[in-house]
């Protein structure tokens, strides 16, 4: 046997060497076999992980061998090991965090786009990657209701799309005061005032360190119950600010899905501050805008500077897919872009897909969400958000009416906040018996110093029998674990 084995591994090497892609046609058939056999365990699968960290490590692990494996038994190992370690993010009982699925048109297109393997910075050297942003950054914007002539950035989430918004912003403002912060820094410069919600999110805040700006410099903002900034309190503080500033307001808060009054504050920042850039976060909240019922929510949203948001979350794309929409494409351009003697850009069409984010080397992102959008249409996206939120008030309505348990939030969105008989230990016992059950996976949080089961429902898959099974699931660990008392 052992003859047998080398003899054919000679022979394998052999045609390699001949035609160095031999049998990755196969390869890429059987692979995509694996892709859809998972696939398609989703909706009826366990959503939580079954193997752990050392039955992950036993499998996979080990020295790096000295002769490959070869392809094919990698990927078959990487099949058979990975799934029973993998959380049930794309299935439709995934409400954990506000992490959408894949819809079928945008996986089907990033398939499509690792097999193109462009890296796509320039026009010239990739035409198709930019055009392709360029069609769908201009639908987003017509869907979103943002100034028309708005450029686009397609980053690799949130957090880059508010770095690269506020970089702008940064930008923009020091400019306006003779600063050029692209060339000479920030040390001897004017200081910028940020100015933030008591509750933006964590990324927000992310981004303004890795800007140098400072996260614990930032001014912040009072808000009420429900986590929305207060004008009145905004006031207050920009009449205390002179000089270049940056204000950061919230479209879709985390935890209670709620809205800063984006009008009311964008009037007060103009009236006191009329030189500030104003930032929209607007991760999944900013897709609101695209649906009638929902777009009061953003009112007045387009008075802004600048917007980001994930097209991973409620457009269903794989993730890498953040969107920064910026209204000064000048200061945008100026912030990003970057030229080499050997790096060739498009001088004719002004859409070089490198001048509006921070990566040089990137992958094609336009085309899963040009996919994703093309598939569905502007109905679509409405079906979608509409959907999701109207199953976040089934769930609210549902469990309000069993005893001990509060909502504590006003269910404007897809967000819902749990609390089981106004215990934090009740709570936490609940969530953990739904995680080691299964059927659905719901994740905690803090809430205005109480501990809550967060709900978030943005998944393209989820259908009423679901969101049936997952309340099921929910009473059911509830009067286990109030029986274990």
């Amino acid at each position: 046997m052992t003859g047998v084995r080398g003899m054919a591994t000679d022979q394998g090497r052999a045609e390699r060497e001949a035609d160095p892609d031999a049998g990755t046609s196969d390869l890429l058939r059987r692979t995509a076999e694996h892709a859809i056999e998972y696939r398609s365990s989703l909706p009826d699968r366990r959503v939580t992980p079954t193997a752990t960290w050392d039955d992950l490590v036993a499998a996979l692990g080990g020295p790096l061998p000295d002769t490959g494996h070869g392809a094919d038994p990698v990927i078959d190992l990487l099949a058979r090991a990975v799934p029973p370690a993998l959380m049930g993010m794309a299935g439709p009982r995934f409400f954990g965090f506000v992490l959408g699925g894949s819809q079928p048109a945008a996986l089907a297109a990033d398939w499509l786009t690792a097999a193109w393997g462009q890296n796509s910075p320039s026009a010239v050297v990739t035409p198709a990657s930019a055009v392709v942003e360029r069609i769908a950054g201009e639908w987003l914007i017509g869907l979103f209701g943002l100034p028309v002539g708005s450029s686009v950035g397609f980053t690799t989430g949130g957090t880059m799309a508010n770095f690269t918004g506020l970089a702008s912003g940064r930008h923009a403002v020091l400019m306006r005061a003779g600063w050029d912060v692209g060339r000479d820094g920030l040390h001897a410069g004017p200081a910028v005032t940020v100015i933030a919600g008591a509750d933006a999110h964590v990324t927000l805040f992310h981004s303004i360190r890795l800007l140098g700006l400072g996260s614990g410099n930032v001014r912040r903002v009072a808000v009420d119950d429900q986590g929305r900034m207060l004008p009145a309190a905004l006031r207050e503080v920009v009449a205390g600010v002179s000089g270049p500033a940056i204000v950061a307001l919230q479209a879709g808060n985390v935890n209670s899905g709620a809205f800063d009054p984006l009008g009311e504050c964008i009037a007060v920042v103009r009236e006191h501050l009329p030189e500030a850039w104003i930032h929209v976060d607007a991760a999944f909240g900013l897709w609101a805008a695209a649906a009638p019922s929902l777009r009061h929510l953003v009112a007045g949203h387009d008075g802004a500077d600048s917007w980001s948001t994930d097209a991973h979350k409620w457009l269903n794309v794989p993730f890498d897919s953040g969107l920064i929409f910026v209204r000064d494409r000048a200061a945008h351009r100026a912030a990003m872009s970057f030229t080499e003697s050997y790096l060739t850009f498009d001088e004719e069409h002004n859409r070089d897909p490198g001048d509006y984010v921070p990566e040089l080397s990137r992958r094609a992102r336009g085309f899963p969400v040009y996919a994703a959008l093309r598939a569905i249409g502007r109905q679509g996206v409405v079906d979608l958000v509409e959907r999701c939120c109207r199953y976040a008030r089934r769930f609210a309505d549902a469990l309000r009416e069993d005893r001990g348990v509060a909502i504590l939030n006003d269910v404007v969105l897809n967000q819902v906040l749990v609390r089981f008989d106004d215990s934090d230990a009740r709570t936490k016992d609940v969530i953990a018996r739904l995680q080691a059950d299964g059927t659905a996976f719901f994740a905690g949080g803090s809430w205005q110093g109480r501990f809550v089961m967060r709900i978030s429902v943005i998944n393209w898959w989820t259908r009423d029998r679901d969101v049936e099974v997952s309340l099921a699931a929910i009473r059911g660990a509830l009067a286990a674990s109030r029986a274990a008392d």
